[in-house]
C-alpha cells in the first residue's frame, strides 16, 4: 500500500477522477510534496477496490473525490462510505465545479471533510490533504484506544464488572459490599484486580478512562 510521509504525516491519498489529465496532475502534485497517491479513473473502480479488499479503513487515508463522473458519481460513492461508517477514518475532500458547490456544502454538513472548487490552489489543496490525513490518523488512534480498553474489560470476571460499575458510580467499599452481599475485604480484592487489569490507580482515573472512550 502506498504510504505518504510529510512533516510526520503518513497515509494513503486516494485520487478518484474521471479526467486522466487531472489525475496525472494531482498525482504529480502530491508526489512533489512527498504525498504518494493511489489513483482511480472512476468511483466504480474505487468501490471495486474496496469490495476486493484492496482498500480498507484501518490505515490513515483520505479521498480526493470528483463530484461528477460517469457511472457512479462522487455523491453516490460518498453515500456508500457513510453506510460503511468510513468517513471519519477516511475523510473525503470533494473536487467540484462552481455548479456543484451547493451539493458539496450539503456533503460537508453530512460529514465530508471539505470541498475544493476547480481551479484550485495547489498549496491550499495539499494543506487540506495533510489535515485530512492527520484527522484520519487521530480517528484510528482513538479507535485503537477504545479497542484496547474493551480488551482489558473483557479480562474482567462478571463479579469484577459488577464491582467496577459500582466504583464508577462513586460507591464506597462498604456500600458495594452491601449491594453485592459480599465482605468489604472481598470488595477490596476485586477493586485491586479491576484497577490492575484496567491499568489505573484510582476510581477517578477509572471513571475518566471509561468516559473518555465512551464506555462509561
Amino acid at each position: 500500500m502506498n504510504q505518504s510521509v510529510r512533516a510526520g504525516v503518513t497515509g494513503t491519498v486516494h485520487v478518484i477522477d474521471a479526467e486522466e489529465v487531472l489525475r496525472d496532475a494531482l498525482g504529480w502534485l502530491l508526489r512533489s510534496r512527498r504525498l504518494l497517491p493511489r489513483v482511480y479513473p472512476s468511483a466504480d473502480a474505487f468501490d471495486a477496490a474496496i469490495e476486493a479488499g484492496d482498500v480498507g479503513d484501518d490505515e490513515p487515508a483520505c479521498l480526493l473525490l470528483d463530484m461528477r463522473m460517469p457511472g457512479m458519481n462522487g455523491m453516490a460513492l460518498f453515500e456508500r462510505l457513510i453506510e460503511r461508517g468510513w468517513i471519519q477514518a477516511m475523510p473525503v475532500i470533494f473536487l467540484t465545479g462552481h455548479a456543484d458547490v451547493g451539493t458539496a456544502v450539503s456533503a460537508v454538513k453530512r460529514g465530508a471533510f471539505d470541498f475544493v472548487e476547480k481551479p484550485f490552489s495547489d498549496n491550499a489543496l495539499v494543506d487540506r490533504v495533510i489535515e485530512a490525513l492527520q484527522a484520519s490518523a487521530a480517528t484510528l488512534a482513538a479507535r485503537r484506544a477504545v479497542r484496547g480498553v474493551e480488551r482489558d474489560m473483557s479480562e474482567l470476571t462478571e463479579r469484577e464488572r459488577e464491582v467496577m460499575r459500582l466504583i464508577v458510580e462513586g460507591k464506597p467499599n462498604k456500600l458495594i459490599a452491601d449491594a453485592l452481599d459480599i465482605s468489604v475485604r472481598t470488595v477490596e480484592v476485586h477493586r485491586s484486580r479491576v484497577f490492575d487489569k484496567m491499568g489505573v490507580k484510582s476510581a477517578v482515573e477509572l471513571a475518566n478512562l471509561l468516559r473518555d472512550h465512551g464506555l462509561g
